[in-house]
C-alpha cells in the first residue's frame, strides 16, 4: 500500500464525513423543525416512543442527532425522561438503515437492472440533478433538496474512494493479522468504541467498517464485537452534548450509555454462549458490507427487544448514579 493509497483513504474518509454531515443538516434544515415538533408531541406510551425515535433516525441518518436532541428536549423541560428512553431505543434501530443503504455498494451482478441499484451507479444521476437544482432553484425547499441529494453523492463517492484505498491491504499478511488482533471481544469492542468516539457517528465508523471489509481479511469474530463497540462509542456524542446541562438531562446520556452498554454486554453472553455450545462453523468466514449491515442491525434490534420492557430499570438506575438535588425533591 503505497502513500497514494493512504492519502486516497484518508480522502475519502473526509468526503465520507463531510457528506453524512452535510446531508444530515441538509434534512433537518428541510423539515423547518417539523422534527423537534413532532418530538415534543410525545407522550408517555415508550412503544410510540421507540417507533418514532426510529422513524427519525431513519429520515436524519444520525442516532447521535436525535439523542443530542432528546437530551436538549429534557434540558429544556419540554420532555421528561422516561418520555425520551423509547426514543433513544428507537434510534439506535434507525441507525441501521445507513449501513443497509452502504451495502448496496457490493451489489455483483451482470443484470443490468440489479446494477441500476448499486449507488456509484445512480449516484452520478443524482449529483447532477442536486447540482443543476442549486444553481437554477429559487426556493429554500428546492434547495435544502439539492443539498440532500449532494451530499449523499459525496458520502457515497467517499465510501468508493475508501473502498478503492484498502484494496491493496488484502496482499499485506500484516494488516490481516491486526484484523485478527480484534477476534479478541475485548479488543474488538474497545476499538470500535474508540473510533465511533473520535469521528461521534456509529453510521460512519460502521461505513469505514464496511470499506475495510473489501479486502477479505475481517471475520464474522472480528467484526461481530466491533460492531458492538461502535454502538457504545456513538454514546460519547450525548455525553458531551450533557455537559453543562440539567441533572434530567444528564440522567438522559447516561440512560443512552447504559442501554448500549449493556446491550453490547448481553449480547456477546448470547452470541458466544451459543459458540460454547454449538461451535458456530461461520465465525472465521469473512464479512462483506451486506453481512456487516446484518450484524448491525440484528444487534441493534436484539438489544432493544430485550431492554425495551426494563426501560424503566435503566430510568431508575439512571437517578440512582445521579440523585435528585434539593431542588428536584422541591
Amino acid at each position: 500500500m503505497s502513500i497514494y493509497h493512504v492519502i486516497q483513504l484518508i480522502g475519502g474518509l473526509a468526503l465520507f464525513l463531510y457528506g453524512m454531515n452535510y446531508m444530515e443538516k441538509s434534512l433537518k434544515k428541510l423539515s423547518g423543525g417539523k422534527l423537534e415538533t413532532i418530538l415534543e408531541k410525545m407522550t408517555n406510551n415508550r412503544f410510540k416512543g421507540l417507533i418514532l425515535g426510529a422513524g427519525v433516525t431513519a429520515v436524519i441518518q444520525s442516532s447521535s442527532a436525535v439523542t443530542v436532541m432528546a437530551v436538549g428536549f429534557v434540558n429544556s423541560n419540554i420532555m421528561s425522561l422516561h418520555q425520551v428512553t423509547g426514543i433513544i431505543m428507537g434510534a439506535n434501530i434507525g441507525t441501521t438503515i445507513t449501513s443497509w443503504l452502504l451495502s448496496l455498494t457490493g451489489i455483483e451482478s451482470s443484470d443490468i437492472l440489479v446494477n441500476l441499484l448499486k449507488p456509484s451507479s445512480f449516484t452520478p444521476i443524482l449529483a447532477i440533478i442536486g447540482a443543476m437544482m442549486q444553481i437554477y432553484s429559487k426556493t429554500e425547499k428546492n434547495k435544502s433538496i439539492s443539498s440532500i441529494l449532494l451530499g449523499f453523492s459525496v458520502l457515497i463517492f467517499g465510501m468508493d474512494t475508501m473502498s478503492g484505498a484498502v484494496a491493496p491491504l488484502k496482499n499485506i499478511p500484516e494488516f490481516t493479522q491486526i484484523l485478527t488482533m480484534f477476534s479478541n471481544p475485548i479488543l474488538g469492542i474497545l476499538a470500535g468504541a474508540l473510533i465511533t468516539a473520535v469521528i461521534q457517528s456509529s453510521s460512519a465508523s460502521v461505513g469505514i467498517l464496511q470499506a475495510l471489509s473489501v479486502t477479505g481479511s475481517i471475520s464474522v469474530s472480528a467484526a461481530f464485537p466491533i460492531i458492538l463497540g461502535q454502538n457504545i462509542g456513538t454514546c460519547a456524542t450525548a455525553l458531551i452534548s450533557s455537559i453543562g446541562t440539567s441533572k434530567n438531562a444528564k440522567r438522559t446520556a447516561i440512560v443512552h450509555l447504559m442501554f448500549n452498554t449493556v446491550g453490547a454486554i448481553a449480547a456477546l453472553i448470547v452470541f458466544y454462549g451459543i459458540n460454547t455450545i454449538f461451535k458456530l462453523p461461520f465465525l472465521n468466514e469473512s464479512v462483506n458490507a451486506v453481512s456487516i449491515a446484518i450484524i448491525h442491525s440484528v444487534f441493534n434490534i436484539f438489544a432493544t427487544v430485550i431492554l425495551f420492557p426494563f426501560g424503566s430499570a435503566l430510568e431508575k438506575l439512571a437517578y440512582r448514579l445521579i440523585p435528585l438535588s434539593k431542588e428536584e425533591k422541591a
